[in-house]
């Protein structure tokens, strides 16, 4: 049974968890709410609809005709010829396997992204993410460092600290201490990636859960690696980054009550 600990760190009471903390562990539906929420972030991308196309080639197909293509000895394809061709005249274009010409299959801007899941099946994602953020093994398996029972359960007052010092305060004294150390720390990316914007990599904290729109929101988005969000606003998303469930949960009584 998890305990309550105030903003001292120190342990008030234990706190039962509600029955949604005891429902099965469905990696596969998590997996596809996450995925569902991540399509809506992706940006359209598509090719010039005339790419390959801007050239005077063409072919006639017309047999016995005075400017005929057939019978030349070369494959039947659209090729630049007429007069002011010079030194292109019958140069293959257009065609996908073409020098220069078209791609076959381009893709496509107007191609739909967004992935949709049944409100039942993201309820349920959802559900399944706070019960795995309640097991110890899966978050450790995410690689958080941690001492004590998960999800961590702090007092109403947490809501109202306003300055992101007491905040991180407050996390060193319930056991949090090398968790944010973990965090801080910034990798460099292995590949390509570093010169397209994403040189460093960061770890994903924990997230912190509040009844309401309130002042440790937006202390806590200062600490690297760390998310806050009211309980009316929690996803698959946050509880289970890259589709992996198990997110260190720190989360006030207010806020748990909700789940009753």
């Amino acid at each position: 049974m998890p305990k309550l600990y105030d903003l001292s760190g120190k342990a008030v009471g234990d706190v039962e968890l509600p029955a949604i903390f005891r429902t099965p562990y469905r990696p596969d539906v998590i997996k596809r709410a996450v995925l569902a929420a991540q399509s809506r972030q992706r940006q359209p991308y598509g090719s010039d609809v005339l790419a390959g196309k801007r050239t005077s080639a063409h072919y006639h197909g017309r047999r016995k005709y005075r400017f005929a293509m057939m019978n030349k000895e070369m494959s039947r394809i659209p090729r630049i010829h007429g007069k002011g061709a010079g030194v292109y005249a019958f140069r293959a274009r257009f065609a996908p396997h073409a020098v220069k010409g078209r791609r076959a299959h381009p893709p496509k801007a107007e191609k739909k992204w967004e992935q949709f899941v049944n409100k039942k099946e993201r309820a349920l994602a959802l559900y399944s993410a706070l019960a795995a953020s309640a097991m110890n093994n899966l978050v450790t398996a995410r690689g958080h460092m941690f001492e004590g029972e998960v999800p961590f359960i702090v007092v109403d007052d947490f809501e109202s600290v306003g300055k992101t010092k007491d905040i991180m305060k407050t996390l060193k004294s319930i056991g949090l201490g090398k968790e944010l150390e973990r965090c801080a720390r910034k990798k460099e990316r292995a590949g390509r990636g570093k010169m397209r914007g994403r040189r460093y990599k960061k770890k994903k904290g924990p997230l912190l859960v509040a009844s309401k729109d309130c002042a440790m929101l937006k202390a806590a988005a200062n600490i690297p690696g760390v998310d806050a969000v009211s309980v009316n606003k929690l996803s698959a998303e946050q509880l289970a980054p890259g589709a992996h469930a198990g997110r260190l949960l720190i989360i006030t009584k207010a806020a748990l009550e909700k789940f009753l």
